[in-house]
């Protein structure tokens, strides 16, 4: 396989990671603007903070737990 064909599918890859990652968040509770800064974040753990918006806490203290 060539290597832009490799980069494209990482790309690709990278691109259904953020839209799981963005609808889970979204499920959760999250407001749109808040679920993208989440989602495109790696050092986010998204269990943490799905569970964080399912136990009640409110999105801005989230945020601030989770950035």
């Amino acid at each position: 396989m060539a290597a832009t064909n490799l980069i494209d599918e990482r790309e690709t890859e990278a691109e259904r990671v953020m839209s799981w990652r963005l609808r889970e968040l979204e499920r959760a509770g999250y407001e749109p603007t808040a679920a993208f800064e989440l989602a495109g974040r790696a050092d986010v753990d998204l269990h943490l903070a799905v569970d964080l918006a399912q136990h009640g806490c409110p999105v801005d203290t989230a945020l601030r737990i989770l950035l």
